[in-house]
């Protein structure tokens, strides 16, 4: 059975990825391998052993574009409006807390922000499937 283990996403500013990754998730650098063009850095948190990978090409000086087959990634809180209140609070700009509805039962509730290089990021409270 294969196990999900790392997401690999590129960015411009690795100092600026690796603050926003650790104020809003709490994510650490677990390790950091650095190479004459590139760097990778891996980041993770004590609840889990998925990693993000940020892999900062040297030498790239503008934006990457997403296309259009990216979506996102998404992380399990405890409370959605208080962690937006505290992204908030951060300077993060999450966008507004929704809530899903299905036969009249909460399904989901969520906000998304976006990290400095534009990737999409859901913040799902724990709740059905996700608990």
């Amino acid at each position: 059975m294969a196990k999900a283990i790392h997401t690999m996403i590129r960015v411009l500013d690795l100092e600026k990825s690796i603050d926003f990754y650790e104020k809003a998730f709490g994510l650490k650098v677990a390790d950091r391998f650095d190479f004459d063009d590139f760097a990778l850095v891996y980041l993770r948190n004590p609840e889990n052993d998925f990693e993000i990978e940020l892999t900062w090409n040297k030498g790239q000086d503008t934006p990457y574009t997403h296309g259009s087959g990216y979506g996102h990634i998404a992380v399990c809180v405890d409370d959605a409006r208080a962690e937006r209140n505290r992204f908030l609070a951060a300077g993060l700009n999450p966008n507004d807390v929704k809530e899903f509805f299905r036969e009249g039962a909460l399904m989901a509730r969520f906000f998304f922000v976006q990290d400095p290089d534009g990737y999409k990021i859901e913040v799902l409270e724990r709740h059905g499937r996700y608990q």
